[in-house]
């Protein structure tokens, strides 16, 4: 499911840039795709809480985002790459809760922190796997070679999503139910998305943070791509494999770090520390704007986005259990984050289109220090409740 979730990610920008698109033109519809993702994740999640059918939510995402793959790759004009960016990035939206909601029903809140690292550290491995495949496919092959295997794992996604027994998932604990008597009361009185995240403050100060945060990350590896292409100092399709593969493979070793890190130092810790690595990279990347510079730029990316794929979802379990709506608070925060992942692309594609790629660097770092400032200063309230619950479990 990997690739999936991610569609193309970073070979969007190289195969833009190869049919004539323009830095900025090429943030813009990427901003496009992130809007849309933001839009529907909310809802994504409170339709994950609500069905039984959380199985095929991800089969129709599975069939959906290869279409829309397969749509990129047949046309290039700005308005239909604008609909499959839309389109992918909807369906890829409802991935994340799905998975969520499925895993916190088969294991239940107890065992969700290691078996959500367990995922984490599969899906990173289906990103090491499908990146370098794209990779050694786009420069054996061309780009045509690399939608081929998109769509193979759209249809391997929906294979083996339907394997997973449906009586294997309950519902209730799917969605962070307390009890049958819980269960009634939610029922009577829905709540929606944004109650829920402004009645939870550490929740909120979670969203807010992360949004700063993706507001700076997010355009980091696209751009950097696209600066080494540009200066001719490599393969497209190969060195976006490359970057790729570096950051996953780091992210397998944080994905499986992170739930013991959780247990030794509480979430607040771990999130910071990715918070801290990206000023970093900014600053490395505008540094280091050359073949071999990828490395240390894309470990720091592995280090941040491995610690947060299991820490920020196991920390929405952790504040929202016996709400029953973990799913919708989960899907609320990445609407949130999604705001900063969105506007990223534009920002960092006009910078580097006025200023330079060293600039667009160096400026987006800078900005991800406010989720830095942010969660050191505002941060009491997170490690309250963290130990308010524990003491309570």
């Amino acid at each position: 499911m990997a690739d999936v979730q991610a569609g193309l990610g970073p070979f969007i920008g190289v195969f833009l840039l190869s049919r004539g698109w323009t830095a900025d033109s090429i943030g813009s519809v990427m901003m496009l795709g992130g809007i849309a993702g933001m839009i529907a994740t909310a809802p994504a999640g409170a339709l994950v809480d609500s069905t039984r059918h959380k199985r095929a939510i991800v089969v129709a995402a599975g069939l959906m985002t290869t279409f829309a793959s397969l749509t990129l790759w047949v046309s290039h004009g700005y308005g239909m790459v604008a609909a499959s960016q839309v389109a992918g990035a909807i369906t890829g939206a409802a991935l994340g809760p799905a998975v969520a909601g499925m895993t916190l029903g088969i294991v239940r809140q107890r065992g969700f922190d290691r078996q959500f690292g367990r995922n984490q550290m599969a899906n990173h491995a289906g990103n090491v796997a499908g990146a370098a495949l794209s990779g050694w496919l786009g420069w054996r092959f061309g780009f045509g070679a690399v939608f081929a295997l998109a769509a193979m794992f759209g249809a391997l996604t929906v294979l083996t999503v339907l394997m997973i027994p449906p009586r294997a998932i309950d519902h209730d604990s799917a969605r962070g139910l307390a009890t049958p008597s819980a269960k009634d009361q939610q029922d009577k009185h829905p709540a929606s998305g944004l109650r829920i995240l402004l009645e939870n403050r550490p929740l909120l100060l979670l969203a807010a943070s992360l949004a700063l945060f993706h507001l700076g990350n997010a355009a980091m590896l696209p751009l950097y791509g696209m600066a080494i292409v540009t200066t001719h100092q490599g393969d497209p399709s190969a060195f976006t494999a490359e970057t790729i593969v570096i950051a996953q493979l780091v992210m397998i070793g944080a994905a499986w770090l992170a739930p013991r890190l959780i247990q030794w130092r509480g979430y607040w810790a771990t999130i910071l520390i990715t918070y801290l690595a990206m000023p970093i990279r900014g600053m490395v990347a505008a540094a280091l704007m050359s073949a071999w510079g990828v490395w240390p730029v894309q470990v720091l990316d592995g280090v941040a986005a491995g610690l947060q794929s299991v820490a920020v979802p196991a920390l929405v379990v952790h504040l929202l259990q016996g709400t029953g709506r973990v799913n919708v608070g989960l899907g609320v925060v990445m609407t949130v984050t999604g705001i900063g992942a969105a506007l990223s692309p534009a920002l960092g594609g006009v910078l580097a289109q006025r200023f330079g790629y060293a600039t667009a660097f160096v400026a987006l770092g800078a900005v991800s220090l406010s989720s830095l400032a942010l969660w050191m200063i505002f941060g009491g309230p997170v490690r309250h409740a963290c130990r308010a619950q524990s003491g309570d479990a």
